[in-house]
């Protein structure tokens, strides 16, 4: 290597650890939520997590991380209309969120309940994580808020057709949405 190279590649690894360090110094934030529900158990379950909404563009993304549930089953999941879950069953946040009057219905076929959402489905360790894309409903303001409403958590799965709620069965987790 002649002497020329050398010192030009010694800037350049100079530059490339100085930009290794400052991006560790560098926080990794992304997005903040516009919202949060933090998931409590419901009297007789374990089952806790988080639920994030942001807003992007049009629509709202619910971004959900649960712990607790049944290894490899699945759960119903929805927006409910009441932000209490002050009952020991978590009955006290209502039925699911519904201010367009719909019947209830799977996410992306046809019409459905503003709060419906897909099934959480757990892994080997009972944990599941979703990412849905929620359309009709808003974070901070006009007729579909979803601020002060409930997300529940369901010990069986949504079959999308009994009517009014899919036949999800109790509520294993409750927790009301609140502005971040």
């Amino acid at each position: 290597m002649t002497r020329s190279s050398t010192s030009f590649l010694a800037p350049a690894a100079a530059l490339a650890a100085a930009l290794a360090l400052t991006a560790c110094a560098m926080p990794a934030a992304g997005p903040k939520p516009a919202a949060v529900a933090k998931l409590a158990p419901t009297q007789g379950s374990s089952t806790t997590g988080t639920v994030s909404f942001y807003k992007e563009g049009d629509h709202v993304v619910a971004v959900a991380q649960v712990s607790g549930l049944k290894p490899g089953s699945e759960h119903g999941f929805h927006v409910h209309e009441k932000g209490d879950c002050s009952a020991p069953d978590g009955m006290s946040a209502g039925g699911h969120y519904n201010p367009g009057g719909q019947p209830h219905g799977a996410l992306g076929s046809g019409p459905h309940h503003a709060g419906d959402m897909p099934n959480l489905k757990a892994n080997a360790a009972g944990e599941a994580e979703a990412r849905v894309h929620l359309t009709g409903v808003t974070v901070g303001g006009g007729g579909a808020d979803v601020l002060g409403k409930a997300v529940i958590v369901h010990a069986n799965a949504d079959d999308y057709s009994s009517q009014p709620a899919g036949n999800a069965g109790p509520r294993l987790a409750c927790g009301v949405i609140q502005a971040s």
